[in-house]
């Protein structure tokens, strides 16, 4: 079975516009994610989602600067958007990797991947219990869930997320979790804030310079060596996933 990875993008940040376009030693955020997603040993095809607002088209241009497929739909309805290119594609079985995570490790999409090539569940990731350091996150699914969820989800938060709707229903999907051996569930390694962003880039600049195809591990290390740093962007609450807010309550009209 071949597995496309989908990117999703957007220059319309509320919190930090235009996140995906900042550059660390030359690459754009969004070059770091689909390079490192390309990486993955599992990743037949990748597929950049992105939006239909002329604000947009940067990224469009990136994607196919890059050599990677572009699509480009509704801008608040990503579960449409992922939709409607999967079934574009022909993509049967797809793993959902959001722009926001730059350091993004080819073999964490390759762990979640394989695992749910060998268990065939409906929907697998490494977000149902938290394990891995928040901005590591991969979650895969076949066309079949993604299709049931884009029929079924009325929600807010269910169509602007993707899979809250598959998550919310293990009676209905079929569900498995990759844990991490160590719990690093308390890093957040993900691009929302300013500090974020300061953050990822003293990483990406001091493991960079070691090694340039670097794993968590790595950058693990590096941290454990330059603790400081990570007090950078502590104190910025995770906004990732279907958080609870009266959004939960707001179905699209």
């Amino acid at each position: 079975m071949k597995i496309t990875a989908i990117i999703q993008a957007r220059t319309g940040s509320s919190r930090l516009p235009g996140k995906v376009l900042l550059k660390i030693k030359g690459r754009t955020v969004l070059e770091y994610v689909i390079r490192r997603t390309m990486q993955a040993r599992t990743i037949d095809k990748v597929i950049l989602a992105t939006t239909e607002r002329h604000h947009d088209n940067a990224v469009d241009e990136l994607g196919r600067d890059l050599g990677v497929i572009t699509y480009r739909g509704s801008e608040d309805d990503v579960l449409d958007r992922y939709y409607r290119c999967a079934r574009e594609y022909d993509a049967k079985h797809i793993a959902r990797i959001t722009a926001d995570c730059p350091l993004i490790d080819p073999s964490v999409i390759d762990r979640v991947s394989e695992e749910y090539l060998k268990s065939s569940p409906d929907y697998c990731s490494n977000v149902l219990e938290r394990t891995f350091p928040v901005g590591l996150d991969v979650e895969v699914f076949g066309i079949s869930a993604l299709e049931k969820a884009w029929e079924n989800a009325r929600l807010q938060p269910e169509r602007e997320h993707v899979t809250p709707y598959m998550i919310k229903h293990p009676e209905i999907f079929r569900q498995k979790n990759v844990s991490n051996s160590a719990d690093l569930s308390g890093k957040r390694w993900t691009l929302d804030r300013r500090e974020d962003f300061e953050f990822i880039k003293a990483v990406i600049e001091g493991v960079y310079s070691e090694r340039l195809d670097f794993r968590m591990q790595d950058i693990v290390e590096f941290l454990a060596r330059r603790p400081e740093l990570e007090h950078i962007n502590s104190n910025v609450k995770s906004q990732r996933g279907h958080s609870k807010s009266p959004l939960n309550d707001k179905a699209l009209k």
